[in-house]
C-alpha cells in the first residue's frame, strides 16, 4: 500500500476498505472531506469482489472518507487519512484508532513511512496504554493499544524523534469503561502504641516527622486491646513523635518516640510480587500471585484489578507478613493488575495481564428509562406513594414522618392489591423529612429514607435509594421485586441490569414522583448481580448479589412454629420448629449477624420425616436474620428477624448536618454533626471513602457527636453513616474536597465506631475530665517512713497531669485504713497532704491514685514504726 501525499492520486491506506463486497453491490454515498473543502473520490470495483477508492490530495491534514452501503453507513466509516506534503519524509498515520476506539478493546491504527524502524508511538490518556507496533508484509506499521477507561486519550507519532504532522493525535475512547475490584491489606501498616484505651471518642493523634511537618494519625483499636496507629507510612528516617490527647491534654503514655531507620522506612520499591497471576490469567478460575513486603517497612497494601468485566478478589496474610492473593475474572479480555505499597505502585505494577478461558456464557439484560424531575411539595400539600412489600401484613405495617425538628407522626397506610401500599401524609413545615417503614417494629429493606418538603436540593447517583425483598433473595420463574426512590436524586436516566446464568425478563412500574418498582424473571438459580445507575454511574451498593434459589413447590409447604423474635438474650439459644407438611427434601439454616457475619444454625430431626428443630446462640445485641431452605429454597417468610436485646435504637431519629458533608479542601479539617437526640442507645459506624485515607476524629457533644476528618487528595469522598446497623436517612453524602495533592489508584476507606448513649432533648453532655497519672509528682518523707499516731506529711504536684480526681488512702499489714487522711489545696496544682497511720507497726501501703490511675511509685510502701 502506498503513501497518500500532497499533489498525488493514490488510494487511501485503509485496510478497512480493501474488503468483499456483495455481487450486487452498487457503488454510491460516497463522500470525501478534505482540508481544501474539495471532495474528489473516485470509486472502482475491483475484479476480485473488492472495491478500490482513490482521491486527488491537494492539501495536508486531515481527509475524511464516508462511505454507505444501501444508505447504511459502512463499518468504520467514516475513515479517516492524515496526509503529509510530499516533502517532508513521506510519513503518514491513518485508522479509525487515531480518532476513536471502545474501552477494553484492542484499537489499531498504522503508520507508513520509507523507514518503519525510525517509527515511535506513545500514547497518554485516562489509562496507561502500551503500544504495540508490528511490521506488516506492505512496509506499513501497524499499531495497536487497548484504552481500559473512556475518555481522552493523545497519540504522539514520531519519525526520527520529531512528531509527523498532525501528531498528537486526539482519539475519544467511549464505553463503560473499567470494572475495578480492590482490596485493602492493612497489616503492615499499622502501629501497636501499647496504650490502653477503651473509648475512641475525644481522642485525636499526631504524627509529627523529623523534618518537623505534622499530620494527622488515624486511631483504631487494636485486637489485643491497645491503640494503634492505622496507615503508618513513615517516608524519614529519624525519630518519628506520635501524640495522642483527649480535650487537648495528652492522655497516659502519650507522646511517644518511634525510630525509623531502614528498615521500617515505607519503601514501594523493595516489594516484591511473584506468580503467574501477574502476566497470564484464566477467566472462571482462580489465578495467584504472592506479594513480599519483607524489608519494605510500614506501609498500607492494595491490590486492585480492572478490566472489561469484574473479577472476584480475596486474599490471605500469613504470620511473617506475605500476601497472597487470588482473583477470578469473570471474561476473557485484557485486565490491569496494580499494587500498590504506601501510597506508590511497586516496580512493574500496573501489570497488563491477557486473560484467556471461554466466556461465562452470563446473560445481562438492560432497563434504562429517563426520569424527570419530582414534582416540589409545599407545606400542607397531600404528599403519597406508592411501595411493594411481598410477604407483609397490612396490619403488622406502620409509616411515620419524622419532621426536621424531630417531631414524629403517623401516616395514613391503604393496602392495594398485589402487596402494595400506598402511603399518605401532609407536611406541616418545608425542611428535610424522614420516612420510615416498619414492620413488627423493625425497619423494613430501605428504610428510612429522605423527602424533601420544599425546594429540591442538587442530586446525583448517591441520593438514589433501593430496598426490597428482590435485592436479599430471588426464586426462579416467579416475578422478584424492588422498590427504587430517585425523587431526592433530580432528572436523570435510570439503567437497571440483571446479569447472571440465565437471560431477565425485567419490569418497570412507573408510581410517579421519583416511587419506582422494577421486576425481574430468570429461569436458572444462582449468583446474580443487579446493577442500578444513575446517568450511567453505579448508585452506592450497586452491583447487589442476589443469590436466586430453584423453585420448589415443597418448600413452599413447609412452616415454622413456636418462633420468638422477641426477649432473646446474647449467649442463650435461640430456637423454633420446622414442619414439613407433606413436603420432602433437605433442610439447612443460617443467621446473618447484626455486625455482617453469616453463620450456621444446627438442625436437628424431632420427629420423622415431618419435624425439626433449629437452634442457634446469638453473640451479640441486635437484629438477627434467619434464613431457613428446603432443597435450597427459602421457605415462606424466610429469612425471618429476631431480635435479640432490647430495640431502644431508631435509625430515622437521626441526622447529620454540616459543611463537612458538602465540601472540604486538601489539608483542611471538615466537620459535621450527627444529632442523636431521641435515637436511644446504639453502635454508630462512620465510614468515608475516597481517594484518600482520612483520620476520623469524634466528640461528643450535648446533642450527639461532632465528626472531624482531614482529606489529603482532591475528589470525591462518599461519607456513610450508619445505627444500629442502618443506614440514616440521607446517607451517604458526597463531598468534593479540593485542592493539590496526589490521588490514591484505588478507593481507600477510614471509619470510626462509636457506643452512642440516650440522649434526651434539653440534655447537657457530662464533662469527662481526663488527666495523665504518669506525669503526677510526689515528694515528702512521709512516702518512705511514719510513726504510730503520728500525722505525716507529703506533697503532691500536678501542673502537667491534666484535669482529674485526686485519691489517697493507707492500708495497714491487717487490712486496716488509716486513722486520718487530709488533702489540702495549697497553689493551683500543688497539694499539701497528710495520713495519720493507725496502732499497727509494719510494712504499710500507701495508695495515691489520678484520675483513678495509680501515680508512679503507687502503692508507696511505708515502714510505721
Amino acid at each position: 500500500m502506498s503513501l497518500a501525499a500532497v499533489g498525488n492520486k493514490k488510494e487511501c491506506p485503509s485496510p478497512r476498505l480493501n474488503r468483499r463486497v456483495p455481487e450486487n453491490w452498487r457503488i454510491h454515498n460516497k463522500e470525501s472531506k478534505m482540508p481544501s473543502g474539495n471532495p474528489h473520490p473516485v470509486v472502482t470495483a475491483n475484479k476480485d469482489g473488492s472495491v478500490g477508492v482513490t482521491y486527488q490530495t491537494s492539501a495536508k491534514g486531515i481527509h475524511e472518507m464516508v462511505m454507505s452501503y444501501n444508505d447504511q453507513p459502512v463499518d468504520g466509516s467514516p475513515f479517516l487519512c492524515h496526509v503529509d506534503a510530499v516533502g517532508s519524509g513521506y510519513v503518514t498515520a491513518y485508522g479509525h484508532g487515531l480518532s476513536s476506539g471502545m474501552s477494553g478493546d484492542v484499537t489499531e491504527f498504522h503508520v507508513a513511512a520509507q523507514n518503519p524502524g525510525d517509527i515511535t508511538v506513545s500514547i497518554d490518556g485516562p489509562s496507561k496504554c502500551d503500544a504495540k507496533l508490528t511490521k506488516n508484509r506492505d512496509g506499513t506499521v501497524g499499531v495497536a493499544y487497548t484504552p481500559m477507561s473512556p475518555g481522552e486519550y493523545s497519540i504522539s507519532v514520531k519519525n526520527k524523534g520529531r512528531n509527523i504532522s498532525g501528531s498528537p493525535f486526539s482519539a475519544k475512547v467511549s464505553g463503560e469503561g473499567r470494572k475495578r475490584s480492590q482490596i485493602s491489606v492493612s497489616t503492615g501498616s499499622e502501629y501497636d502504641t501499647k496504650i490502653s484505651e477503651a473509648d475512641l471518642v475525644g481522642l485525636v493523634g499526631t504524627h509529627k516527622n523529623p523534618s518537623g511537618s505534622v499530620e494527622t494519625c488515624i486511631l483504631k483499636k487494636l485486637p489485643n486491646g491497645h491503640l494503634g496507629i492505622s496507615s503508618f507510612q513513615p517516608k524519614e528516617k529519624g525519630t518519628h513523635t506520635i501524640e495522642i490527647k483527649r480535650d487537648e491534654k495528652n492522655i497516659k503514655g502519650s507522646p511517644l518516640s518511634v525510630s525509623i531507620g531502614d528498615k521500617e522506612l515505607a519503601s514501594a520499591s523493595k516489594v516484591k510480587v511473584s506468580g503467574k497471576g501477574i502476566s497470564d490469567a484464566v477467566s472462571n478460575a482462580d489465578n495467584e500471585f504472592t506479594i513480599f513486603t519483607a524489608g519494605a517497612g510500614y506501609g498500607n497494601c492494595g491490590v486492585s484489578i480492572e478490566g472489561g468485566h469484574r473479577s472476584d478478589i480475596k486474599h490471605t496474610v500469613d504470620a511473617e507478613g506475605v500476601i497472597t492473593v487470588n482473583y477470578k475474572p469473570h471474561e476473557p479480555g485484557i485486565y490491569l493488575v496494580n499494587v500498590i505499597f504506601a501510597d506508590e505502585h511497586i516496580p512493574g505494577s500496573p501489570f497488563v495481564v491477557n486473560v484467556g478461558g471461554k466466556p461465562s456464557g452470563r446473560s445481562r439484560e438492560t432497563l434504562v428509562k429517563d426520569i424527570p424531575q419530582a414534582d416540589n411539595v409545599g407545606v400542607g400539600s397531600k404528599c403519597e406513594f406508592m411501595l411493594k412489600i411481598p410477604g407483609t401484613n397490612p396490619f403488622d405495617l406502620e409509616a411515620s414522618l419524622t419532621d426536621p425538628e424531630g417531631k414524629t407522626e403517623l401516616c395514613e397506610i391503604r393496602d392495594l392489591e398485589d402487596s402494595k401500599y400506598d402511603v399518605k401524609f401532609s407536611p406541616k413545615m418545608e425542611g428535610v423529612h424522614t420516612v420510615s417503614l416498619k414492620y413488627r417494629g423493625l425497619h423494613c429493606s430501605g428504610s428510612p429514607f429522605q423527602y424533601t418538603v420544599g425546594q429540591l436540593t442538587a442530586g446525583g447517583p448517591h441520593k438514589v435509594e433501593v430496598g426490597g425483598t428482590g435485592l436479599e433473595r430471588g426464586e426462579v420463574g416467579v416475578k422478584n421485586s424492588f422498590n427504587i426512590y430517585t425523587r431526592e436524586a433530580g432528572p436523570g436516566q435510570l439503567s437497571v441490569a440483571v446479569e447472571g446464568p440465565s437471560k431477565a425478563k425485567i419490569g418497570f412500574e412507573d408510581r410517579k414522583n421519583g416511587f419506582i418498582g422494577i421486576s425481574y424473571e430468570v429461569s436458572k438459580p444462582g449468583p446474580y448481580g443487579i446493577h442500578v445507575k444513575w446517568d450511567d454511574n453505579h448508585i452506592p451498593k450497586s452491583p447487589i448479589i442476589v443469590h436466586v434459589t430453584p423453585s420448589s413447590v415443597d418448600s413452599k409447604k413447609v412452616s415454622v412454629h413456636a418462633f420468638k423474635d422477641r426477649g432473646l438474650q446474647v449467649g442463650k439459644a435461640a430456637t423454633f420448629n420446622v414442619k414439613y407438611n407433606g413436603a420432602t427434601g433437605t433442610t439447612h439454616a443460617s443467621v446473618d449477624t447484626p455486625s455482617g457475619a453469616t453463620e450456621d444454625c444446627f438442625v436437628q430431626e424431632i420427629d420423622p420425616d415431618d419435624n425439626y428443630v433449629v437452634r442457634f446462640i446469638p453473640k451479640e445485641n441486635g437484629i438477627h436474620y434467619v434464613s431457613v431452605f428446603l432443597n435450597e429454597a427459602h421457605i415462606p417468610g424466610s429469612p425471618f428477624p429476631m431480635m435479640v436485646g432490647r430495640l431502644v435504637a431508631d435509625p430515622a431519629m437521626v441526622h447529620a448536618a454540616g459543611d463537612g458533608l458538602v465540601t472540604g479542601a486538601v489539608g483542611k479539617k471538615s466537620a459535621f454533626v450527627v444529632n442523636t437526640v431521641g435515637a436511644g442507645e446504639g453502635l454508630m459506624s462512620v465510614t468515608v471513602d475516597g481517594p484518600s485515607k482520612v483520620a476520623v476524629m469524634c466528640k461528643e457533644i450535648d446533642t450527639g457527636y461532632e465528626f472531624n476528618y482531614t482529606p489529603m487528595s482532591p475528589g470525591d469522598y462518599l461519607i456513610n453513616i450508619k445505627y444500629s446497623n442502618i443506614t440514616i436517612a440521607g446517607s451517604p453524602a458526597k463531598v468534593n474536597v479540593t485542592g493539590a495533592g496526589k490521588k490514591s489508584s484505588v478507593i481507600e476507606q477510614s471509619g470510626i465506631v462509636v457506643e452512642c448513649i440516650d440522649k434526651k432533648e434539653g440534655q447537657v453532655a457530662k464533662k469527662k475530665f481526663t488527666g495523665d497519672a504518669a506525669k503526677v509528682i510526689a515528694r515528702g518523707n512521709g512516702l518512705k517512713k511514719a510513726f504510730m499516731g503520728r500525722s505525716t506529711p507529703f506533697t503532691i504536684d500536678v501542673k502537667d497531669a491534666g484535669t482529674a480526681i485526686l485519691f489517697i488512702n493507707m492500708i495497714s499489714p491487717n487490712g486496716q485504713l488509716a486513722e486520718e487522711v487530709t488533702i489540702k489545696k495549697t497553689t493551683k496544682t500543688v497539694y499539701t497532704c497528710s495520713y495519720k497511720a493507725g496502732r499497727e507497726k509494719g510494712e504499710h501501703q500507701l495508695y495515691v491514685r489520678w484520675g483513678g490511675e495509680d501515680i508512679p511509685g503507687s502503692p508507696f510502701q511505708i515502714h510505721v514504726t
